[in-house]
């Protein structure tokens, strides 16, 4: 068999021995792009899908890679693009990779096609890749990117150093954190090799330093760079930093190094807003293989506010507690992720009487039945995702909801919960109210 069809075998045989969302989350998004060495090489979207695999699923691939193929023993993974000896093997698919001339840290995965633009930060990548365009040209020398703490200030900053390589490969990029420039100094220092360390940083063609507010209080460090600064600026070489504010107003940096980053362009990066929010979480959820509903995305996006990457984080949260749970990734699985995040409390106001208001407008049941006592089939049901919501949206406890509705015991309650969670699953008109009540009911939040 060739490695496809090794494969889709492995693929059934997972199938049949792992749960649906496990196979949804992890198995879903992975490939099968070779075979090398008794090995199926496995294509994943990043590190942590190696490494949560590897921990959770690896005796029961290689099983299943064994049952496909008796002459295999196992598996490993390629991330994102294939590695060459593998791509010159022809034991793979070949795909295009960006040159490489010079080595740099610059991170792959930050591009200026990933960057989730908004009002937010639409100024800042404009003016990044018109320096990647055309980097020590025009009168963005240097370029300072600044804002809080997980904005995407470094993914800008990354992005600009890749675009400017993919449109010349002979340049030369020297990626650094103010805290690794001010380490080589002192380095350069204790071993006598400052003419080194120089030559190092002012060969560059695009020097990218990241934090620069870390200088502060570093009397050397600030000279070092300022000459260094000096010799790249003349040279019209192009100068890329970020910091956490404006320079401005910026404490404990010398006044003519503030001088020289006042005289190019700052450009800020502000918190997303929710339709920015959105953007990301669905473009996280994808990378990571994830499958949200549309309003799951929506609840995330309205409590977590801050910064992309506590976004990021929340996804990976909700990845993570729904294999390690063994849980579908549902509203209430979301929810309990987002009160860890925030410190134990959802923002919300919502009371179950305004639960019982949108159920009664929604079914034209009144409150006063789905409260009572009657049993007929649409109040009793119109009463049931009264209580589902109830639980699912505010995490009121059973004998909480009982309470409100009559009185009721709570396994009755834990009967109503169950039930609609059931006709969730088959029942497409359930399906729709609750999704929609949910929605609205969470909009607010």
């Amino acid at each position: 068999m060739n490695y496809k069809d090794i494969w889709k075998s492995v693929f059934c045989v997972l199938v049949e021995s792992l749960p649906k969302h496990a196979m949804d989350a992890w198995f879903e998004p992975m490939k099968a792009i070779g075979v090398t060495d008794g090995e199926v090489l496995l294509e994943v979207p990043n590190q942590f899908f190696c490494e949560w695999i590897d921990s959770h699923y690896k005796k029961e691939l290689v099983t299943a890679i064994r049952s496909a193929d008796d002459t295999l023993t196992g598996y490993r993974f390629s991330i994102g693009a294939v590695s060459k000896e593998f791509e010159e093997s022809g034991l793979v698919q070949k795909q295009t990779k960006v040159p490489q001339v010079h080595q740099n840290n610059l991170n792959r995965q930050y591009s200026f096609e990933n960057f989730i633009e908004g009002s937010n930060n639409e100024f800042a990548k404009n003016a990044a890749r018109s320096v990647a365009e055309h980097p020590g040209e025009n009168n963005f020398n240097p370029l300072i990117i600044y804002g809080g703490v997980g904005l995407g200030k470094t993914h800008l900053m990354h992005a600009t150093g890749n675009a400017a390589i993919i449109k010349n490969p002979n340049l030369k990029v020297v990626v650094v954190t103010s805290e690794k420039f001010t380490l080589d100094f002192v380095n350069s220092l204790r071993k006598n090799k400052t003419i080194e360390f120089a030559q190092q940083y002012r060969s560059a063609d695009i020097l990218l330093i990241d934090d620069i507010q870390f200088f502060r209080g570093k009397e050397q460090t600030q000279e070092q760079f300022f000459h260094t600064f000096n010799v790249l600026h003349q040279a019209g070489k192009q100068i890329v930093m970020t910091a956490d504010k404006y320079p401005g107003e910026m404490k404990g940096l010398q006044t003519r190094l503030l001088s020289r980053f006042q005289s190019g362009l700052s450009v800020d990066v502000q918190p997303p807003n929710f339709e920015v929010r959105v953007a990301i979480l669905l473009e996280k959820a994808e990378q990571n293989g994830v499958s949200l509903d549309y309003d799951v995305i929506e609840f995330v996006a309205r409590h977590i506010k801050n910064n992309i990457r506590d976004l990021e984080g929340a996804i990976i949260r909700i990845l993570a507690k729904s294999s390690l749970l063994n849980k579908e990734i549902d509203h209430a699985l979301v929810r309990d992720v987002i009160r860890e995040r925030i410190g134990g409390q959802l923002k919300t106001d919502i009371t179950i009487e305004e639960i019982v208001k949108k159920v009664s407008e929604y079914s034209t049941v009144s409150e006063k039945d789905i409260v009572g006592k009657s049993r007929k089939m649409e109040i009793a049901e119109a009463r049931q995702v009264s209580m589902f919501l109830c639980r699912e949206i505010m995490g009121t406890s059973l004998s909480g909801i009982g309470l409100f509705f009559g009185g009721r015991d709570h396994t009755t309650v834990m009967h109503a919960i169950k039930s609609i969670g059931k006709k969730f699953e088959s029942s497409n008109n359930i399906k729709k109210s609750v999704t929609t009540l949910r929605k609205e009911l969470t909009q607010s939040l």
